[in-house]
């Protein structure tokens, strides 16, 4: 897909003074006080690339710079990638979004809701009404992640290690582990950020007769251009791969951890990295890596309606419909939330079918315009997309969790503080 021309902040009104700052910022807070290796920003405007910038390393013990190429792991910005990929499905009259996702996954047909107990000898009750397609793309599900640590399903799910940053087993034997642990609550009642879009990325398969990494490769990637988004990074590609850091004392990744050490241990190797090879379980969670520049690819699509250089993903009303707010009620995320840790967490926030969508800016106290939509990784990698002001912003670094520092708050404030030319 041909790369939109460079262009200068101002000839799409934005100032190169305030972008400056940005980076400015990046280089002081984060890469000169140890907290990040390095960082890239990517921001477009008005059909231009009026920001492109690369600072630090991708790989601190090689001494590897980030550089515009550098590959990384996007985790849960996957997850709006499966999304579009299933709402093609949906598009296509295949399946609809108000059926019950025991008519694709038939042995989740009795799943009951936690009432007491441990596994494998949960109580549970009868749900208030059936999972629906709906619910595996707003997160209202009743599933849930085990890194959450809140409940006694969560330990079951970490037991199975179901959801694992670091991925195990299939996405088959994934379905079949699921059925046998109780979902958090009733689908419907709550939103809990969960595995429910690896469940998309498998019935993604199923319904289209066509294996999920198959498809999307198929489907999206190459029509796009794509080439350097996979759940693997091949041989001919590892020199470009980032290492992957930690901010917590253990190396790990744990959201809810108080303490960091303000300096970053090593996480993932990109020498020995699990992602050197084509994985048993295709996560459509958070599986992938991919480069700023492709994930700019996919944005583009978004924000032009669905289609991109002659290539339509969706039509512009789906796209419409999956950045409404679907949460019950149209409420926000922070009064329906059950989640110690999710990629948003503002007043003013909803959520669509696959992103958080802003509704009212005033009460996210931060600047922005309704409709813009958005989503990040558990690495600190981030988008959003602004329909309105014709604007989108793609950050990447490797540092987990996203929620060790404020990043995405100071990034929104910055970037729309360079706004200069608004739309509205």
């Amino acid at each position: 897909m041909l790369a939109p021309t460079p262009a200068s902040p101002e000839s799409a009104g934005m100032s190169t003074t305030a972008l400056n700052r940005l980076e400015a910022h990046l280089k002081s807070r984060y890469i000169d006080a140890g907290r990040f290796p390095g960082t890239q920003v990517l921001i477009y405007r008005r059909g231009k690339i009026v920001h492109s910038t690369v600072q630090g390393f991708a790989d601190l013990e090689r001494k590897v710079p980030v550089k515009d190429d550098t590959i990384f792991r996007i985790y849960s910005m996957t997850k709006p990638i499966t999304s579009v990929a299933f709402m093609m499905l949906v598009e296509e009259g295949k399946v609809a979004l108000d059926e019950p996702v025991a008519k694709y996954i038939p042995e989740w047909k009795n799943l009951g809701v936690f009432v007491a107990g441990t596994a494998p000898a949960f109580l549970t009750r009868p749900p208030t009404r059936p999972m629906q397609i709906v619910d595996l793309l707003r997160h209202t599900s009743g599933l849930t992640y085990g890194f959450q640590q809140r409940s006694n399903v969560d330990a079951a799910y970490r037991e199975k290690k179901i959801g694992e940053v670091i991925k195990a087993g299939t996405l088959d034997g994934m379905i079949e582990d699921l059925a046998k642990i109780p979902l958090e609550f009733s689908p419907g009642e709550a939103w809990n950020y969960s595995v429910s879009t690896d469940v998309l990325g498998y019935l993604v398969g199923k319904i289209s007769g066509v294996r999920f990494e198959q498809f999307l490769k198929e489907r999206i990637f190459k029509p796009l251009g794509m080439n350097d988004t996979d759940f693997f990074v091949p041989a001919d590609k590892a020199h470009r791969f980032a290492a992957c850091y930690s901010a917590d004392p253990q190396g790990g990744f744990n959201p809810l951890a108080a303490e960091r050490k303000g300096t970053l241990t090593l996480q993932d190797d990109p020498t020995t990295s699990s992602f050197l090879a084509p994985p048993s379980l295709i996560s459509g969670g958070g599986g992938l890596c991919s480069t700023a520049a492709d994930y700019l690819t996919f944005c583009r699509a978004l924000l032009n309606g669905g289609e991109l250089g002659g290539v339509r993903l969706l039509g512009p009303k789906t796209l419409k419909l999956m950045t409404s707010n679907h949460l019950p009620g149209g409420v926000d995320l922070p009064a329906m939330s059950r989640s110690m840790f999710a990629e948003a967490a503002y007043n003013g926030i909803g959520f669509g079918l696959g992103f958080a969508v802003t509704m009212h800016p005033a009460q996210t106290l931060i600047a922005g315009s309704p409709g813009e939509f958005n989503w990040g990784g558990a690495a600190t990698t981030s988008f959003f997309i602004d329909p309105a002001e014709e604007l989108i912003t793609i950050f990447m670094t490797q540092v987990l969790p996203s929620s060790a520092y404020p990043l995405r708050r100071e990034l929104r404030t910055m970037v729309y503080a360079a706004i200069t030319e608004s739309n509205l």
